[in-house]
């Protein structure tokens, strides 16, 4: 992988099968990390997110992370309001974390919903305990904002500043 040329951009409808494949493994690699249990989604015959890949919407932004042709990284952002959106689901296979894979995945995305919705705020949710991710998301340019963690499950809020 050291001469590999990683490529982000938004997942193609016939993608959606792998988007599926790594996004069971990251709930399995981190079941602590997101919102969802492995078991429970191995049971769902369709994620809402592969149906969308396969239907895109503009409200949401489905991209990945390839090396070549192997999807290694997924992150999901989607438009909630008139002038806000979150991201999602990041994540990045274990073999290529520590990469910047993560940090070119992120700002791709913030790329994208910038250009496709001006003056749109930013946000994300990361739990407590997922350093790594939370300063990923610092050396982005995102800030923690006071909002009551009880209400997010101890998870930290942040939020994109723009240069």
């Amino acid at each position: 992988m050291s001469s590999v040329k990683i490529e982000y951009r938004p997942l193609l409808p016939c993608e959606s099968k792998d988007y599926r494949m790594i996004r069971l493994e990251s709930l399995k690699v981190f079941p602590e990390s997101f919102g969802a249990n492995y078991e429970e989604s191995l049971k769902i015959e369709k994620f809402t997110l592969e149906d969308n890949i396969e239907n895109p919407v503009q409200e949401k932004l489905i991209f990945g992370a390839f090396d070549r042709s192997e999807l290694i990284g997924i992150c999901v952002f989607v438009k909630e309001g008139i002038s806000t959106g979150s991201i999602y689901q990041m994540y990045v296979k274990k073999n290529y974390q520590g990469k910047n894979i993560g940090f070119g995945l992120i700002q791709s995305v913030i790329h994208e919903a910038e250009n496709r919705f001006h003056d749109i705020d930013i946000v994300l949710e990361v739990t407590a305990h997922n350093l790594a991710a939370y300063h990923l998301y610092k050396k982005l340019g995102f800030e923690e904002i006071n909002i009551d963690s009880e209400k997010n499950n101890g998870n930290k809020v942040m939020k994109y500043r723009r240069n």
